[in-house]
């Protein structure tokens, strides 16, 4: 841990603590409602995608691209051919300029940074007391760090602002072979390599006696090996002319998204030489990746929102420190499972919409979860809670 820190404790009263939750519940509901839309139209979404990549991979064909073939106007072609540009990008402040698809500039300042750590403890009677850590540490960052947000700024201050920005130029013509490529495949393109700044390189006059070059940085301040607080570092990256496989619908000798009919479009660039059938097969594995990671996001959200829906259980409950973290680890417990739970039935909801066959699967599957979550409750009833009912009557 860095010497240069600062540890502040804080005490909370139970009733702080319990009107807090209060106030989380209706984040939490927030959370829970956003949640359901976001389940139900990935699926959507998912089956749109899928759908309209297997018609894709059904009506491409592969031509060459070294001529345009009017034969192929409005249909979804595959090809593969050097991506280059005859354009000059040349950075406006800087003065680096290289033939290349994209020129990118990107600027960091040495700042302070503010990290914080904090620890917990409960006390009888419900309140809390959190010792929190606070450290500072300098470092590069490309974005400018408030110092004025700082727990301790006294002695921590940072610039205000960043001297340059950092800056994207992309070249207008790109072509392929015999045609030219638009701005939504130029986009697609982002295999950068660094620029070496080479000894002819000089530096903008205003400038002079302020920056001195490396090998790929242009480094503002008095010493690279000793930086100090507001020295800045300014490197170049570019996209150079290279080998891409595109898929897409041929519009004369240009391209656009190929509009599927049964909804969504298919626009396809990788860099290298592959087939039609490993991009359409690696477009799949994309979309069911982003699937799964979107399902996830609902699920934490979900989970989350009834979790903060339940904190003031725990919250009661932690007039006892030890029973309260019993509470809170059942009521952790019934929000992911309930969560869980909903979030099938959703997706089930989805699919029995989109995919009726798996819809109906996956709602069974979502059913015998709710079994299992309420065969658990029944059988966390206390032993011998039926008996002590009293007897029915026979009349």
């Amino acid at each position: 841990m860095s010497n240069d820190s600062f540890t502040e404790v804080t005490s909370q009263s139970w009733f702080s603590r319990l009107g807090n939750t209060f106030k989380g519940i209706i984040f939490g509901f927030i959370l829970v409602v956003i949640s359901f839309p976001l389940l139900f139209w990935n699926e959507g979404r998912a089956v749109k995608r899928y759908k309209a990549l297997n018609e894709g991979g059904g009506a491409v064909i592969s031509v060459a691209a070294d001529r345009v073939d009017q034969v192929n106007h409005g249909k979804l072609v595959h090809l593969t051919g050097m991506a280059a540009t005859d354009e000059t990008l040349t950075d406006s402040v800087f003065g680096v300029a290289r033939q290349a698809i994209k020129l990118m500039r990107s600027v960091e300042m040495y700042q302070w940074e503010q990290k914080s750590q904090s620890q917990e403890k409960k006390k009888l009677g419900g309140g809390t007391e959190t010792t929190t850590t606070y450290t500072y540490n300098k470092t590069w960052s490309a974005n400018v760090v408030k110092s004025g947000n700082f727990k301790v700024p006294q002695g921590h201050e940072n610039p205000g602002q960043m001297p340059y920005s950092s800056e994207k130029m992309l070249a207008e013509t790109v072509t392929i072979g015999a045609f030219s490529m638009p701005p939504s495949l130029i986009g697609k393109i982002n295999v950068y390599s660094p620029v070496m700044l080479d000894n002819d390189f000089k530096l903008p006059d205003t400038l002079s006696g302020k920056a001195q070059v490396t090998s790929n940085t242009v480094y503002i301040g008095s010493d690279p090996a000793t930086p100090q607080i507001g020295d800045v570092r300014v490197s170049f990256k570019e996209v150079k002319p290279m080998v891409v496989s595109l898929v897409a619908n041929q519009m004369n000798n240009t391209f656009e998204p190929y509009n599927a009919k049964s909804g969504g479009t298919v626009e396809l660039l990788v860099t290298g030489d592959q087939s039609a059938e490993a991009m359409f097969e690696q477009a799949q594995k994309s979309n069911t990746f982003l699937t799964w990671i979107l399902r996830g996001i609902g699920y934490v959200l979900m989970a989350l929102g009834f979790s903060l829906i339940l904190a003031p259980l725990s919250v009661f409950a932690d007039v006892v420190p030890f029973i309260g973290s019993i509470v809170g680890a059942g009521t952790g417990f019934i929000a992911a499972l309930t969560a869980g739970f909903l979030s099938f039935i959703t997706i089930g909801i989805a699919w029995f919409v989109y995919r009726p066959m798996l819809g109906i699967i996956l709602l069974i599957f979502a059913g015998g979860i709710g079994f299992f979550a309420f065969s658990r409750i029944r059988k966390a009833t206390p032993a011998g809670a039926e008996a002590t009912l009293p007897p029915e009557s026979d009349g």
